[in-house]
């Protein structure tokens, strides 16, 4: 009897070794699987980063001709502000000739104080976006130069934009970029209209666009504080005194002045409060609006 207990003692001890190798060697099969799907894992995601590095090769060319391009124009940038400045400030009344002979001007005179300057450096160069271009072709906005250097000024200026529209594209344009945003509220308004300044005050306080429309050559006083953009410190936010009254300014708040008046004259005291922009449509423009057109129509892919 002692001798079976103690063959009996030894199976169950080998029997006990069996089966915690059977669990190491089942550890170790899950182990090499999951290994082995993390191979497979690993070289999926080495094929997508090569195809990608593949891909962004030329992207590296671009972004290195891009450095390079932006290091040398870096010392240019204070002559093209300087050309982009002043014709944000001073060419709006004037049309297309007058503002390349402008930029012309400021060119050289720019060379001859020894300022850097971009070799035919103009003001739709320097402060252009494309993607803004576009939205604002889609808008209908002409895409001659004349108009695109408007669009540029208009929402580049700080003062509220008073558009010379004798063929109404300017006014068109607002209308429909004011439509196809969906963040934006556009109110058109006219001055012979009774409730006028209680509607600017609601346009005001709610952040809304106001499309004024058929301006004469004088500008009602009562626009004035909303022209020089009068604001006041109030808590966290600001305040514009409209009439008797002290309205919430929203920054979102937008103010669009229109003429169709072909040749109007305006004072001094009212250039100092508003942009003039000259929208009239000239024949060197016409030629380019009916270019690109023809452009646009015959030859897309362009």
């Amino acid at each position: 009897m002692g001798v079976l207990a103690e063959k009996q003692a030894q199976v169950k001890a080998i029997l006990e070794q069996v089966a915690q190798l059977k669990a190491d060697g089942d550890a170790l099969v899950a182990k090499a699987q999951s290994l082995n799907e993390n191979i497979e894992d690993c070289g999926k995601k080495l094929i997508r980063a090569e195809k990608m590095i593949s891909g962004l090769e030329g992207e590296k060319v671009r972004w290195t001709e891009t450095v390079a391009r932006l290091t040398s124009e870096q010392g240019f940038l204070t002559g093209d502000c300087l050309i982009a400045a002043g014709m944000v400030s001073y060419a709006g009344p004037f049309i297309s000739q007058y503002r390349t002979n402008l930029e012309k001007l400021w060119r050289d005179k720019c060379e001859d104080l020894q300022i850097k300057v971009t070799e035919g450096c103009t003001m739709a160069k320097v402060l252009g976006n494309d993607v803004k271009l576009r939205q604002w072709a889609v808008a209908g906005l002409p895409s001659d130069n004349l108009s695109i250097e408007n669009g540029i000024i208009m929402f580049g200026s700080r003062r509220w934009p008073l558009m010379i529209d004798p063929q109404t594209q300017a006014n068109k344009f607002i209308k429909k970029l004011g439509g196809i945003d969906e963040s934006v509220t556009l109110e058109v308004l006219k001055l012979s209209e009774p409730n006028l300044i209680r509607a600017l005050e609601l346009a005001i306080q709610f952040g809304k666009w106001v499309l004024l429309e058929n301006i004469g050559e004088e500008l009602d006083p009562a626009l004035e504080p909303i022209l020089l953009q009068q604001l006041q410190k109030q808590g966290t936010g600001y305040t514009i005194k409209v009439g008797e009254r002290a309205i919430p300014y929203s920054f979102d708040f937008k103010f669009f002045l229109t003429t169709t008046l072909p040749n109007p004259h305006y004072t001094p005291e009212t250039s100092v409060k508003v942009t003039i922009l000259n929208f009239s449509i000239t024949p060197s423009g016409l030629e380019e609006q009916m270019l690109n057109l023809f452009v646009l129509l015959e030859m897309p892919e362009m």
